[in-house]
């Protein structure tokens, strides 16, 4: 017996989302500056709930920390190592039915989910964390014929002010400044095309309280294509103020674009890197 999801009780209310289609599917594909939607309540509030009790603290187990140029943000994207109802919400999320609901939203038929959770799982940033201008990895790193075709981010930020910024910001195609501010407050999801130039960013520092954290579960979709697709690397973008920074900008992604590939190549995973970075400067990470 479930112990955890007693009662039949609803994490994804399939009923009310997919009659909504028929209205969010247009709103989807003609959404600017690239295919997006915003979806308020997204889980039934108990699930949401349920999942910011239970997400787990930086300083636990199995934590990946991104702290580079271009990134300040730690990430678990471990299935055994997830708390059991997150891992089942997740798993919920990866279903057979939750994947023709996202099909039916954007459009793009024949969508797998990542049960790796590369690049993805659960996502927290401390004050200071950031997140430059970029577009994202377009190929599985460790499956070569899986076209990455959807983001998905649910936002677990219970009574998070304006003044902590951290809003998701959408980037016009052509780099010259965010069309979208989208604030990613409790049990808001927002689901947008991953392209070669879906440009997004999580803007300069927050400036939440020492003791809050900003917090996300993100799940990414693929499409298995029959002729294997270009491996692109995450795409970082220097912003038109960022002046002298941009050569930084721009060394770090080139770094990435060369780690990526040995991750591709070789099959290392996030872990080692990100334990060495621990290794070489605790303090970042206490």
């Amino acid at each position: 017996m479930n112990t955890i999801l007693k009662d039949k009780e609803t994490i994804f209310d399939f009923q009310t989302w997919n009659a909504s289609l028929a209205e969010n599917n247009p709103r989807y594909r003609q959404a600017q500056p690239y295919p997006h939607i915003v979806l308020n309540n997204f889980l039934e509030e108990w699930a949401a709930e349920k999942a910011l009790s239970e997400f787990p603290a930086v300083k636990d187990a199995g934590w990946i920390h991104y702290v580079q140029v271009n990134e300040k943000k730690h990430g678990l994207n471990k299935m055994d190592m997830l708390p059991l109802f997150i891992k089942q919400l997740i798993q919920e999320l990866n279903s057979s039915p939750f994947l023709e609901f996202i099909s039916k939203l954007t459009g793009i038929k024949n969508l797998v989910p990542d049960d790796m959770l590369e690049g993805g799982g659960l996502h927290q940033s401390k004050r200071g964390g950031f997140l430059n201008v970029h577009a994202d990895f377009t190929v599985h790193p460790h499956k070569r014929n899986w076209r990455r075709r959807v983001n998905l981010l649910i936002y677990l930020n219970k009574d998070w002010k304006p003044d902590y910024k951290g809003d998701l910001e959408l980037w016009d195609r052509q780099m010259k400044g965010h069309q979208q501010k989208i604030s990613t407050v409790f049990n808001r999801c927002v689901i947008f095309n991953t392209d070669e130039d879906s440009y997004h960013r999580l803007p300069d520092a927050i400036e939440c309280p020492e003791d809050i954290m900003r917090k996300s579960i993100a799940l990414y979709y693929f499409t298995e294509e029959k002729i294997t697709p270009k491996l692109r690397p995450t795409n970082y973008q220097a912003r038109p103020q960022d002046g002298a920074k941009s050569a930084l900008i721009y060394l770090d992604k080139k770094l990435i674009a060369g780690y990526t590939f040995i991750k591709s190549t070789f099959g290392i995973n996030d872990d080692f890197v990100s334990r060495m970075l621990i290794l070489l400067n605790r303090k970042k990470y206490t």
